[in-house]
């Protein structure tokens, strides 16, 4: 049976039910597939293999919010090098994500979508089951598969602390 909590995060005015575990550092990371914007079902875990990755859990890339962090990750890509993967992960649709990446000029990250299984967000504690939208989160994961950083926010409008989400990937890519 599905992990299902109450009380963790608001959706406008409304509490909502967040289906799946939270992950701590330390923990390995699930395996989930996830859809390409071509409509490709990948497993983001061997797509990425051999890097440090931060994944961050976004609720739509349509919302100020999402397009601002989604950005920020974009240029930060560019000065971590090769070896540091940035998947950015939502429930919008694949066609949708493509449209919004294209007109946002973001194409240094990984951007996928959760929309078919929600496979990632019942498996990181990110999915909001009434509205199926993925609450915001962002994880480093090491090379190998363990999770190094984690940090879920406590409001949708919230945004991460790029700097530590920066350092922590760092700090993996220098551990390995």
């Amino acid at each position: 049976m599905t992990l299902e909590r109450k009380g963790l995060i608001r959706f406008g005015d409304r509490e909502v039910t967040v289906v799946g575990p939270d992950l701590k550092p330390g923990d390995q990371a699930p395996d989930f597939t996830a859809t390409t914007q071509d409509w490709q079902h990948i497993h983001v875990l061997d797509a990425t293999r051999g890097k440090v990755r931060i994944i961050a859990a976004v609720p739509s890339l349509d919302t100020p919010v999402c397009d601002r962090e989604t950005r920020r990750f974009n240029q930060e890509a560019a000065a971590l090098g090769k070896d540091i993967a940035i998947v950015v992960i939502s429930a919008d649709l694949p066609f949708a994500q493509k449209r919004w990446c294209g007109a946002a000029g973001v194409d240094k990250v990984m951007v996928v979508s959760d929309h078919m299984d929600m496979d990632f967000g019942e498996k990181y504690g990110c999915l909001m089951k009434e509205v199926r939208l993925l609450r915001r989160a962002v994880f480093v994961v090491d090379r190998n598969d363990t999770i190094v950083y984690a940090d879920y926010m406590p409001r949708l409008g919230d945004e991460p602390n790029y700097e530590e989400v920066l350092e922590a990937a760092k700090q993996a890519l220098a551990q390995t």
